[in-house]
């Protein structure tokens, strides 16, 4: 068996599998993304840029998410702190790239709807797990 010096912690190791399970989500969404290139899915060149923002987003929080459940392992933070510094980034994904898609949702849109706060929701979550994490490896 594999031996290593390694290890996740127990939340660590939860919120990486439920997160590396959402990369067939994102999966689909290049799917999706071929459709539109390939010209299948009719979209304006707002919900097309809105379209690759969301995919684009999605798939770089979620490595940064995975990174940063290593890294928070090798914190002092637990409790809620520990969770902040665990869930906010994967939050992020999820909020970030579905306010992408929601804000662009409806025939021949040309602007953001009013679910464009779902996108700010997630840039927060991500500044707010960022920094969690980010203090709690400098004061570790």
């Amino acid at each position: 068996m594999f031996e290593s010096t390694f290890a996740l912690s127990d939340a660590s190791r939860v919120v990486a599998g439920v997160v590396l399970l959402t990369i067939v989500t994102i999966e689909l969404g290049g799917t999706f993304l071929v459709r539109i290139a390939s010209g299948k899915v009719p979209l304006t060149e707002f919900q097309k840029s809105f379209s690759r923002a969301g995919h684009a987003h999605a798939g770089v929080l979620v490595i940064l998410s995975l990174i940063g459940l290593a890294l928070a392992d090798a914190t002092d933070l637990d409790g809620f702190w520990g969770w902040v510094a665990r869930g906010a980034v994967p939050l992020a994904a999820i909020l970030m790239s579905g306010g992408f898609f929601a804000s662009m949702a409806g025939r021949g849109r040309t602007e953001p709807n009013k679910a464009i706060l779902v996108l700010f929701a997630g840039a927060a979550s991500l500044a707010i797990g960022t920094l969690t994490l980010g203090i709690g490896l400098l004061i570790a």
